[in-house]
């Protein structure tokens, strides 16, 4: 029960640790949050943007399935999968970059530009080193929780190599990454200076450049947002009220970048009113992810000649308590289901379904009465 990999040899990229070519397009807009329904189960979810076009398909990956992390010198840390897991990979490399795993922790990658600086990989720390796309698997496939998590990498237990990443453009992939866990919890971690920067998250959520403190820190630009709306006011004698809803969120941010999705995402999350159950928690999810849907166009550049507009994707929910991963496409908004606990968790491969369809238009005229 090996893992298949591309070539190493078609990774390599040894001495370079600066993560952000200029030879494609900045792609960095993907918006995580988590929320509790009324039952106590906690969901997150997350969106998936890109400038580019990339194959994306949902895997479960069964206990005992055997990895090696890779790295510019080669081979890196070897494991085995002590949960199965279920989530999203790129192209045809089996590395789980968003996912759940069967004691219903929960990890995600996020793009991280400027930022991101991952370690000098060397004979002494090839083996416990792997590359950005790994790391994800890793945590999912080995750990219970966060508290585990934390240990491990406190622990020195792991690396990141500046490999390339395989599926993505040739150039070392920035990245940061969030685990969640049944209970609630949440952590942040992010390479800095060639080490693993750890930060509680007790907003559950998640977004790009720059560093995780720096969002909590602006979050103080904006704590007189309230869901309320403004009484009337009286000036000069004259009464003054809002014009529609909403007049609590008066000055939230609304465009796309990172600092602004952040803000959105922790106003949103923690103002939702909490749902019955799981099932209507990650509905709610989804209606909120609905807020950070990049059409095709509104947030683009110019490479080359070429147009590349960042857009979502895909974006995708999990369900700690029943152990189901959600998503859904940009050419389909369909919202489709995964049930881990329905699989041989045992089982000797892989498998797979590719998240690509289209949404069928509905002709309703004939059933109008």
């Amino acid at each position: 029960m090996k893992k298949s990999r591309f070539s190493v040899k078609s990774m390599m990229m040894s001495g370079i640790c600066s993560l952000l070519l200029m030879s494609q397009p900045e792609v960095n807009a993907c918006t995580g949050i988590q929320v509790q329904t009324k039952d106590g189960t906690y969901v997150s979810g997350r969106t998936l943007e890109f400038g580019l076009f990339f194959e994306t398909s949902v895997i479960v990956v069964p206990r005992g399935y055997e990895f090696t992390g890779q790295t510019t010198l080669g081979d890196g840390k070897k494991w085995k999968a002590k949960y199965a897991s279920v989530g999203t990979i790129i192209a045809d490399n089996e590395a789980i970059l968003d996912g759940i795993n069967e004691k219903g922790l929960s990890v995600g990658s996020f793009y991280f530009p400027d930022y991101a600086n991952y370690s000098v990989t060397t004979p002494k720390n090839q083996s416990i080193s792997m590359s950005s796309s790994d790391i994800t698997q890793w945590i999912v496939s080995q750990f219970a929780s966060v508290a585990e998590v934390r240990a491990a990498i406190e622990n020195n237990e792991v690396a990141i190599s500046p490999v390339l990443t395989p599926g993505f453009p040739p150039e070392v992939q920035p990245f940061h990454f969030i685990v969640y866990d049944r209970s609630g919890m949440s952590l942040v971690i992010e390479p800095l200076d060639g080490r693993l920067v750890l930060y509680d998250n007790p907003t559950g959520t998640m977004s790009n450049s720059p560093t995780f403190d720096w969002h909590l820190t602006n979050l103080r630009n904006y704590i007189a947002l309230n869901p309320n709306n403004i009484p009337p006011v009286s000036i000069f004698g004259k009464s003054f009220k809002q014009l529609g809803q909403g007049s609590g969120m008066l000055g939230l941010p609304g465009d796309f970048t990172p600092p602004s999705r952040f803000v959105r995402a922790s106003v949103f999350s923690a103002t939702a009113i909490p749902e019955d159950n799981a099932e209507k928690g990650i509905q709610q999810i989804f209606h909120i992810l609905n807020n950070f849907d990049i059409p095709v166009g509104v947030a683009r550049e110019e490479h080359e000649g070429v147009i590349h507009s960042d857009y979502t994707m895909l974006t995708t929910a999990r369900d700690s308590k029943n152990l189901r991963y959600y998503y859904k496409t940009y050419n389909d908004q369909t919202i489709r289901m995964v049930d881990l606990s329905k699989f041989d968790l045992n089982a000797r491969t892989i498998v797979k379904i590719s998240t690509k369809s289209e949404q069928p238009i509905v002709d309703m005229t004939g059933k109008l009465k």
